[in-house]
């Protein structure tokens, strides 16, 4: 099975995002993170001339339970990049950091203050959200991951076998979409499997959207393409929606507000300046489940999920 892993952007593209990126909350429950390995348009050695656009960037950010989230990125210059090609398995390396099929390290060096990781995931079930061909792809090589490993901030050590659950994901496109709104939650289970649903909306051509939300649960992949959303607010940072299959129903709210909330500046992929990205990876997450027979479940979890916005509309 071809990797949903595997690089579109050639070293030599002039105009493309990509990021493999991976969202984590911990086993201990005190806190989240999020981690991104991005291409930023190498062809043309990223956006110079706007700050923030170098050609190959490594995030870090570390949402904790209770306060303001820290983000940590370092841009690299392209000499430093080593990269698989399109029909190749993936690994990207710059500098000390790399992200692989199963694995990723790093090590940044950020305003006086030091991150690194050194990471294995593993997981059951994969899938593609959206996929227009050289215009972009949104997919999710590993959905219910569970992380081990270690991760050090300044002084704090955190590790474990698992050290956390959440997913890891791979995006890519010519430009990046006018508005979407995205969500990934994941549900530990009393058996000790993880269920999870990511959901996806974003702006096409002709005033048209894309909507599509997935959810993993008790070893089925349930696919939703009728979504309906009843409230999108970008400033409470709150969604919800409702989705029907042949199987069933799910209705789904999603609370991304309180101190966690982040934004972050994205670099357009021409050039032209950046826009605001807000994300809560400590987002709770409440799902009814309704099947065609009547039974219904309940999911649900404080923390455990990531809600992400952009545009008005």
């Amino acid at each position: 099975m071809k990797s949903l892993n595997q690089a579109f952007t050639r070293i030599g593209t002039r105009r493309r995002y990509e990021a493999w990126f991976l969202r984590f909350g911990l086993a201990d429950v005190s806190g989240a993170f999020w981690l991104r390995y991005l291409l930023t348009s190498p062809g043309r050695g990223g956006c110079s001339a706007v700050p923030g656009g170098g050609p190959v960037q490594v995030w870090a950010t570390w949402f904790p339970r209770e306060g303001a989230p820290e983000t940590y990125i370092q841009e690299f210059p392209i000499s430093a990049l080593r990269m698989s090609g399109r029909r190749e398995t993936l690994f990207l390396e710059a500098g000390p950091n790399r992200i692989e099929e199963n694995g990723c390290r790093g090590s940044l060096d950020v305003r006086g203050q030091r991150i690194s990781w050194d990471l294995k995931y593993s997981s059951h079930f994969g899938t593609t959200l959206s996929n227009k061909g050289w215009i972009g792809f949104s997919r999710t090589p590993h959905s219910d991951a569970v992380f081990r490993g270690e991760l050090r901030l300044g002084d704090r050590v955190f590790g474990g076998d698992p050290l956390g659950i959440g997913l890891q994901g791979h995006n890519c496109g010519f430009r990046h979409r006018h508005f979407w709104t995205w969500m990934h939650a994941c549900f530990l289970q009393a058996d000790g499997r993880i269920s999870t649903l990511e959901a996806l909306v974003y702006e096409m051509p002709f005033g048209l959207a894309f909507r599509k939300a997935v959810l993993w649960h008790q070893g089925r992949a349930l696919v939703f393409r009728r979504l309906r959303e009843s409230q999108r607010d970008r400033a409470s940072m709150s969604w919800i929606f409702a989705a029907e299959t042949a199987a069933g129903r799910i209705d789904v709210e999603v609370d991304g507000s309180g101190s966690s909330l982040h934004r972050l500046p994205y670099v357009k992929t021409d050039c032209s300046g950046t826009f605001d990205v807000f994300n809560n990876s400590q987002a709770g997450t409440r799902i009814r489940i309704e099947w065609r027979d009547g039974a219904t479940e309940r999911l649900e979890t404080d923390a455990g999920s990531v809600l992400e916005m952009t545009g008005d509309d």
